[in-house]
């Protein structure tokens, strides 16, 4: 089926234009610009005056909870809301329940996808002290990452000898993706804050608890290993102003240290804990306005090159208890994409930035094939979004199983109208195809 999306401002590769994409297939076949046509009829003819039309979103951290804690989402479930939200493909982290640690468990992710994603997938294999030897049987081109917990995490993921980093970091043959905060600053803090308050300590104390130093001195670590062993590191969701200092804001392509930043960190800060509670408790944690403020600068001058949600689904009795007892980490994917584009209305960030930074850079870092941008000949994955279309989040709009967002009440003015996935439109103004079926990313490396 031919599709053709007409009278549209397409933005990419740092331009906006109006004009026409057409869409055959999997594949974009023809971007028409500067008045110029589409050499043939289509079949269906969507009408996008006024309307944006961006590549779509690709998330490269996730945690859909499938297998092992599916009462709290799962790959169904947050894929069709990563659709509703102009995300068209995700790489999953591997802390579920077995751990994505061994061949036969990133397989089994592997087949679960391809049932059941509605958009584009691939998934890291998380590292351990013992597993280093596993690597060298990891499939490059479809693998997207080595998950790396250097702090506090789940089950036996937390690397902390010096020898099993070494052998981390010495074996890795693709982007080792870190998780960086010093589990002893950690524990120290938590042992200092319970003296002080007892077992039930205010939420507003966890940036205090897990604090600029532990996020710092493990980044310091990590740094130097990939250093050491001349690798590509890549940090995820960093949080303080301070451990910018360690990045360089060379281009993307000339960068063996590379940084994400994720929209909860960029949009809240210690102020909204009062308003949010546990909502926003995630780790490392959202910190001070000074480092939201530095993190917006980073993102601007290319010390941190992308963002990625670290959509994380919690059931609501899960975040409750204080600092210390509910859980971290908040479903966020469904509405980012609009929360990111309020930014540019506010003058944060133009439009242009947020597609390099959420489409154009995961592309390029990961070496994704043929997707990430609006290019003829590449995968027709694609998000129209409408500006000045002025809505509410409720609770009935949210499609994660855990039923709330940090964004329930946030009122938006942008909104996604379509999705499509491979050719294919997904989403269609608040309709989800579930005969759509997204595809295993391929990595060129």
């Amino acid at each position: 089926m031919r599709t053709e999306i007409s009278n549209v401002t397409i933005v990419n590769e740092g331009k906006k234009a109006i004009g026409s994409v057409v869409i055959n297939g999997t594949k974009i076949v023809e971007i028409c610009i500067d008045g110029k046509k589409p050499c043939r009829k289509s079949d269906e003819v969507i009408d996008g005056s006024g309307m944006y039309l961006l590549p779509g979103v690709i998330d490269d951290h996730v945690h859909f909870r499938e297998p092992g804690l599916t009462h709290k989402a799962n790959i169904l479930s947050e894929t069709r809301a990563a659709a509703a939200g102009g995300v068209t493909s995700f790489m999953e982290m591997p802390n579920t329940r077995p751990a994505t640690t061994t061949i036969s468990a990133l397989h089994d992710k592997y087949h679960r996808a391809a049932k059941e994603s509605r958009i584009n997938y691939s998934f890291y294999f998380g590292a351990t002290n013992n597993n280093s030897h596993l690597f060298e049987k990891l499939n490059p081109h479809r693998v997207c990452g080595i998950k790396l917990f250097m702090g506090s995490s789940t089950g036996n993921m937390l690397v902390d000898d010096t020898e099993g980093l070494n052998l981390v970091f010495s074996r890795a043959n693709m982007p080792i993706a870190v998780h960086c905060e010093d589990t002893d600053i950690i524990n120290a803090n938590i042992q200092k804050y319970k003296e002080k308050y007892g077992e039930n300590i205010d939420v507003k104390y966890h940036p205090l608890i897990r604090s600029e130093e532990a996020c710092y001195k493990s980044l310091q670590k990590a740094v130097a290993l990939a250093e050491k062993h001349n690798k590509q590191l890549h940090i995820l969701h960093i949080s303080t102003a301070r451990e910018l200092e360690l990045l360089s804001d060379k281009p993307l392509s000339e960068k063996k240290i590379t940084a994400e930043v994720t929209p909860a960190h960029l949009i809240f800060c210690d102020k909204d804990y009062e308003k949010k509670g546990a909502h926003i408790k995630c780790n490392p944690a959202i910190k001070t306005q000074a480092d939201r403020d530095a993190l917006r600068e980073a993102l601007r001058n290319g010390k941190i090159d992308l963002i990625g949600t670290d959509h994380a689904p919690h059931l609501p009795e899960e975040k409750t208890g204080g600092a210390l007892k509910a859980t971290s980490g908040m479903p966020s994917m469904q509405f980012t994409l609009p929360a990111m584009l309020r930014m540019v209305d506010e003058g944060i960030f133009t439009i242009e930035q947020i597609v390099e930074k959420m489409c154009h850079a995961p592309a390029d870092y990961f070496k994704i094939d043929k997707r990430g941008y609006i290019r003829k000949n590449y995968y027709a994955d694609l998000v129209l979004v409408a500006p000045d279309k002025e809505w509410t989040v409720e609770k009935k709009d949210i499609l994660s199983i855990c039923g709330w967002s940090p964004f329930e009440g946030e009122t938006f003015k942008w909104k996604v109208c379509r999705t499509w996935v491979n050719g294919e439109c997904v989403y269609n103004n608040g309709k989800i195809d579930d005969n759509v079926h997204g595809k295993a990313l391929k990595f060129q490396r």
